[in-house]
């Protein structure tokens, strides 16, 4: 199910970003796309960030509890997919993602892929991505943190069929670690940091991290 968002299109661009936020935060007790921070719920927050970024266009694949979390985003310039399938793993929110970017009319080079539980992600970490993507010429560029390579991340379309093959809980990390040899990383120090459980949600609170509640 496509929502009917209002979206602005930008036929320069051809690196799309893909927020995945379809996950029903089990461990969390309560939606965590809901959750506030800098004065706006998480979702609101990363939706914003890709909107400022240099990709266009914007994809939120959202799936439990949608209709309570839809209209945090309402009113933004994004394109929002349902999936319907949410409760089998991520890797049904990057195939519904997928499927929607490539039946836009304008190709899609690559994708930058992202969560919206991680709250130290900003446009201008997308932006490094986008232009590491252009400078190395690699086709996977992938943030560093806490000894590993993850999201977010952007992918050429020649990894979209990949992508679309993982199964079940495999996420996009997976690629990244199947074609080690195709990827260039950049440090994100504070990619480490999500958010999955009330504690999680308190020690980020409690530490003062530019967080607002209104």
């Amino acid at each position: 199910m496509v929502f009917h968002t209002e979206q602005i299109d930008n036929e320069k661009s051809t690196i799309a970003i893909m927020i995945l936020a379809a996950g029903a935060s089990t461990r969390m007790g309560t939606p965590k796309q809901l959750l506030l921070y800098q004065g706006r719920s998480f979702l609101q927050y990363i939706t914003e960030m890709a909107i400022a970024s240099v990709c266009q266009p914007v994809v939120v694949v959202l799936g439990a509890n949608a209709e309570q979390i839809h209209p945090q985003i309402k009113q933004l310039p994004v394109r929002v997919v349902q999936n319907l399938d949410w409760a089998c793993g991520m890797s049904s929110s990057i195939k519904s993602g997928l499927e929607l970017l490539n039946n836009l009319p304008q190709k899609i080079e690559a994708v930058v892929i992202t969560l919206c539980d991680q709250p130290f992600v900003s446009y201008q970490i997308i932006n490094q991505l986008v232009d590491a993507y252009y400078s190395t010429k690699k086709p996977i560029i992938a943030c560093e943190y806490a000894g590993t390579l993850g999201v977010p991340a952007l992918f050429s379309q020649i990894f979209f069929s990949e992508l679309a093959a993982l199964k079940e809980t495999s996420g996009a990390k997976r690629v990244i670690n199947n074609n080690l040899n195709e990827v260039f990383s950049i440090p994100f120090p504070l990619g480490n940091i999500d958010i999955d459980t009330p504690k999680d949600y308190e020690q980020l609170l409690s530490h003062g991290l530019n967080t607002q509640i209104h």
